[in-house]
């Protein structure tokens, strides 16, 4: 299943729902999600000579901030909601 790609358009059409003063991050990796600091925008032309814009990360080791909040994989629908596992009466030293 072939899946539409987002234009520049429609991400200034998503941004503009957020404060201009808010951080922007890179989610990348739906099987071990993480976040990157961005710092560039580049336009290209594709294989197909088709122009393109890229967002690249930060060129330091530190650009990889760490995993994604589990409710930001969640919104993606990279992973399931997960709920804790009932909990159980303790027991005590006798055994009940």
């Amino acid at each position: 299943m072939e899946h539409p790609e987002m234009t520049v358009g429609d991400l200034i059409d998503h941004l503009s729902a957020f404060d201009r003063g808010i951080a922007l991050r890179l989610a990348m990796n739906p099987f071990f999600p993480m976040a990157h600091r961005l710092e560039q925008v580049v336009q290209a032309t594709d294989e197909a000579g088709q122009p393109v814009v890229y967002l690249a990360e930060v060129r330091d080791p530190q650009s990889q901030l760490g995993h994604l909040p589990p409710e930001v994989a969640v919104a993606l629908t990279w992973h399931s909601p997960v709920q804790a596992p009932p909990r159980r009466q303790r027991r005590t030293a006798r055994g009940k």
